[in-house]
């Protein structure tokens, strides 16, 4: 459907060299848009994105930097107006988990997770939507995570769930700010998905836990975030703004 479509539009999708956010880079693409892929300056799965995205007979930007660094941000978004034309649709991905007891974190551990996760957020936000606005048009997704309206059971992740509520309502206040501005602002949430994030160390022994737990039974792949973050970025999604999408098989529901 037309609706859907995202034929020669300008996608910015940070975190884009793995996981959701490198399957989402590729599903934008699927659906007809050019894509600038933001990752980190060490992402060795970085090409493998551009790759599969020039396979589609669409332009692939590689851009590197730190998603903590408005100047990264910045300077990337205005390379991709430079190179691949204005910037229509943007889904910021890049995110990191890790666990600790709350009583005995560490603050670094804390605001590691706290700066990449939220404040990254907020620094992408910023960048993409100075040069929306004056467009008066736009759609900027942010992937938060079921984690941010919920309390995993089993996991001690406190600084996580915290940055991810955050991402959440950082994103409906950004979407109510700017509703009348032309840029719509929306977050998914995903449910236990299978990433590097969570088949990482302290985690790998739950992956079967967490999908017994989920009422589908199963864990998802990153393939089933793209449907939702094209539907956010296309004009099937026009009258949507301020939503927080759950993608997680049920599991918000229990």
């Amino acid at each position: 459907m037309k609706l859907f479509r995202l034929d020669d539009e300008v996608v910015f999708v940070t975190g884009a060299g793995s996981g959701i956010g490198q399957a989402i880079a590729v599903g934008l693409a699927e659906a007809g848009a050019n894509v600038a892929c933001f990752d980190l300056p060490g992402s060795a799965t970085q090409p493998e994105t551009l790759a599969r995205i020039g396979k589609l007979g669409r332009r692939a930007l590689d851009l590197r930097g730190n998603v903590v660094s408005a100047a990264d941000l910045t300077a990337a978004v205005a390379r991709t107006e430079r190179e691949l034309g204005p910037l229509v649709a943007a889904v910021n991905c890049a995110g990191i988990a890790n666990g600790g007891a709350a009583e005995e974190m560490p603050l670094e551990q804390w605001q590691k997770v706290m700066d990449v996760n939220l404040t990254g957020i907020f620094h992408s936000c910023q960048a993409e939507g100075r040069v929306m606005l004056p467009r008066k048009r736009g759609s900027i997704v942010n992937i938060a995570s079921m984690s941010g309206a919920l309390v995993n059971r089993g996991l001690c992740q406190a600084h996580y769930n915290a940055s991810k509520a955050g991402v959440i309502h950082y994103s409906k206040s950004v979407a109510m700010e700017w509703a009348e501005r032309g840029v719509r602002v929306n977050c998914i949430s995903p449910g236990y998905t299978l990433t590097p994030m969570n088949l990482r160390p302290d985690v790998a022994e739950q992956t079967k836990k967490f999908a017994a737990e989920t009422p589908m039974k199963r864990m998802a792949t990153p393939d089933e975030m793209v449907g939702a973050a094209v539907f956010l970025s296309s004009r099937a999604a026009s009258f949507v703004t301020g939503v927080n999408l759950f993608v997680d098989g049920g599991f918000s529901c229990w």
